[in-house]
Formats: C-alpha cells, sequence, structure tokens
C-alpha cells in the first residue's frame, strides 16, 4: 500500500513519529524513508516528531487551530485568535495565538507562526470550548468570554480601574462592537475571578459589561 493510501486517513490530523514508524513497518530502515519523504515533498514536519501531509500528495491538510493544538499541549486558542474566530474583533489575524499551561513558547513553522503564553491553573481550565470544525477536527477553543479575560490578562500594560478607561480599551482599542459585548455573560466571567491574575481588572470588565 502507498503511503498516500496510508496517511489519507489521518489526513486533517497532525501525526507523530511513532504513527509515521507505524506506517513505515515495511521498511528496513523506516527513518531514512520519513527523510526520503520530507525532502519530496510528501510529508511535512511542523516540529520534531510531529508532521501533516505534505504539498506532492494533494491531500487535506489539518486546520491551524487543530496543528496548534497539537503543536503544544495541553493548550487551547485564545486571544486574538479565539477573538477573530468570534468575529469579536475585525482585524485578520496572522498567526495562532494559545493558552498553554506549560511554559510560553513561539514556533515558526512551513505552515505559520504559532505563539502560547502560560496560565496557571485553576484559572487556566476555566472557559474552554470543544468546537468540531469537521468529522475529523475538532478544537480547543476558549469561549468568546474567556478569550476576552485572556486578552486583558496577558497584554502587558493593561490595568482596567474605571469604566470609561474600560469602555475605551474595549470599544477603540479593541474595536469590540458594543452589541457584541452587551451578549457577553457577567455572571461566568464573575465566577472566573477568585482563582483570576489581574482580579481588579477582570471585575471592572463586569461592572463595564452590566452597565451597557
Amino acid at each position: 500500500m502507498s503511503f498516500r493510501r496510508k496517511i489519507k486517513k489521518y489526513q486533517e490530523t497532525p501525526i507523530n513519529h511513532q504513527m509515521v514508524m507505524e506506517m513505515l513497518s515495511e521498511y528496513n530502515r523506516p527513518n531514512d524513508k520519513i527523510s526520503e519523504l520530507l525532502k519530496s515533498g510528501e510529508l511535512l514536519s511542523i516540529r520534531r516528531g510531529l508532521y501533516i501531509p505534505g504539498s506532492e500528495l494533494d491531500l487535506p491538510t489539518p486546520d491551524l487551530f487543530l496543528i496548534a493544538n497539537h503543536l503544544r499541549g495541553p493548550s487551547y486558542i485564545s486571544v486574538e485568535s479565539a477573538l477573530s474566530y468570534w468575529e469579536m474583533i475585525p482585524e485578520r489575524v496572522y498567526e495562532t495565538s494559545s493558552v498553554t499551561i506549560k511554559t510560553s513558547k513561539n514556533y515558526s513553522t512551513p505552515v505559520g507562526r504559532f505563539t502560547y503564553q502560560h496560565l496557571s491553573a485553576p484559572y487556566y481550565s476555566f472557559g474552554i470550548k470543544s468546537i468540531r470544525l469537521t468529522p475529523q477536527q475538532t478544537i480547543m477553543i476558549a469561549s468568546q468570554e474567556k478569550a476576552l479575560c485572556d486578552k486583558i490578562i496577558l497584554t502587558q500594560g493593561v490595568l482596567l480601574r474605571s469604566i470609561r478607561q474600560t469602555m475605551d480599551f474595549l470599544l477603540e482599542d479593541m474595536r469590540i462592537d458594543e452589541d457584541t459585548l452587551q451578549q457577553l455573560n457577567t455572571s461566568t466571567i464573575q465566577s472566573w475571578i477568585d482563582d483570576a491574575p489581574k482580579k481588579s481588572s477582570l471585575q471592572m470588565l463586569v461592572k463595564t459589561l452590566e452597565r451597557l
């Protein structure tokens, strides 16, 4: 069976080294075959030990959000990437941003740049949604409320001290539509605050949203 036929059933999922080795088990030197596949463009290395089908195979590739979940885990899509996904901000996002319970790290890969910022438990685990993009692809992404809270927490220098300042941050800096803000669940955000960094800023966020 050809490598293309073997990898096709994993075409929408990043594949680890062990899985590729199993696909190439009939070869005496499977690592040499992996090198050959990488050179021919049939296999693409995202990082050491993690692959997706290469362009030469002409197969669908995993969504960037799913790649991000696998590239450094546990992690979930957040901040600008999640805010853009939920259509809360108008800007196009040129890198995939995630939050991880591990240390912060950045990756420059053949399919794009991926950034990871650290947040500690238990706050880390709040507000993560599982979204099915296709029958084969399910991603972990921050809810609208969590993505906004993460953005406030992880943006250096952002300390929300008044309703006016918070409104300027949300409407002018972030360019979030007021109607969108009115739909956010303030009770959910409030339930996270005791375990969250920047408690006073999140409390001011809740107070501001409740005034809308």
